[in-house]
């Protein structure tokens, strides 16, 4: 019995280097990446097509093996990746990786797809729900995972900035029934059908089917439009400020295994290599790297080496 665990425990490891990669130019992972990221775009693009009545009138066999193929695929590496989750010294159990956003992300890919065999579901829609696949590739691009941490970090914030438009629209759509509902029944007959409005002003898009006629409703229109503004630059505030937090926390957490590296006393040519996976794993540029060793060394942390001719601090590599 503990041999059959012993080998199940060395089997999980070695899938688990499989899957995530932990040494960054290790062939065989990096060409399994590399597949798994042509499988996604190849469905993406296959949900694209199959919008095309013609194309897939002619093709329809094709696309269904291509989308069954794919399912099975999907769903194994889902069930793999949750049964080698513990060896992530991140997740203490498989339910708490079953519970991150990459997970959901992942388990969205399929879920509906396999819902089809349990519940009638209409294609149109389970093609919809197909193209979240495209989110997969939140996994393998370091900028598409650092935009989902932003998303789970500042989840509060933007309920809050949802709630807000939300009240917003609702306090438009009643001060543009009250002022115009007399002279447009048909458009603001109703706080309801006045909301199409609210919603069109306050995000500033503006379509011109629906606009006030009263100097009422004309001056409310205005004051709307105004607050519209500031509205839709919320969200893309939350963003930016989100984006640029978890720059300087990835920046941090690189200064900081920089720091461990030094605990020996020494920066070997090992103690780059480390460093260096840990980059492209954090997402960051060689320059940041650069700019963070600099910083170092002016510091005195660590030894700038000099040129054998003329003695002088050699250049950092970018």
């Amino acid at each position: 019995m503990s041999e059959l665990l012993a080998s199940s425990s060395t089997t999980r490891r070695k899938l688990y280097w499989w899957l995530e990669r932990e040494e960054r130019d290790a062939l065989g992972p990096k060409v399994l990446e590399i597949a798994l990221i042509a499988l996604i775009t190849a469905n993406v693009g296959a949900v694209i097509l199959e919008t095309v009545d013609p194309i897939y009138a002619q093709w329809k066999p094709i696309f269904d093996l291509f989308e069954r193929t794919s399912l099975a695929i999907f769903t194994v590496e889902y069930a793999a990746r949750l049964w080698v989750s513990i060896e992530n010294p991140d997740h203490k159990s498989r339910w708490a990786w079953a519970r991150s956003p990459q997970a959901i992300i992942d388990l969205l890919a399929i879920l509906p797809a396999l819902l089809v065999f349990i519940i009638p579901i209409d294609l149109r829609v389970l093609r919809i729900f197909r193209m979240l696949r495209l989110l997969k590739l939140t996994r393998y691009s370091a900028a598409l995972g650092m935009l989902l941490a932003v998303f789970e970090e500042e989840a509060g914030a933007f309920f809050a900035g949802f709630f807000i438009l939300m009240l917003m629209m609702v306090l438009a759509a009643s001060g543009a029934w009250l002022a115009e509902h007399e002279a447009q029944p048909e458009a603001f007959g109703s706080i309801p059908a006045s909301m199409w409005w609210a919603v069109a002003t306050l995000t500033t898009v503006g379509y011109g089917d629906v606009a006030p006629v009263t100097v009422a409703g004309k001056v409310f229109g205005a004051m709307i439009t105004v607050i519209g503004i500031g509205m839709a630059a919320l969200p893309a505030g939350i963003i930016a400020s989100g984006l640029n937090d978890q720059l300087h926390q990835r920046r941090a957490s690189l200064r900081r295994e920089f720091k461990k590296a030094l605990e020996d006393g020494q920066y070997c040519s090992d103690d780059e290599a480390e460093i260096e996976i840990i980059r492209r794993q954090l997402g960051l540029s060689r320059k940041d790297a650069a700019n963070i060793l600099e910083q170092l060394q002016s510091e005195h942390l660590i030894p700038r080496p000099l040129c054998s001719h003329c003695g002088q601090p050699l250049p950092l590599k970018e």
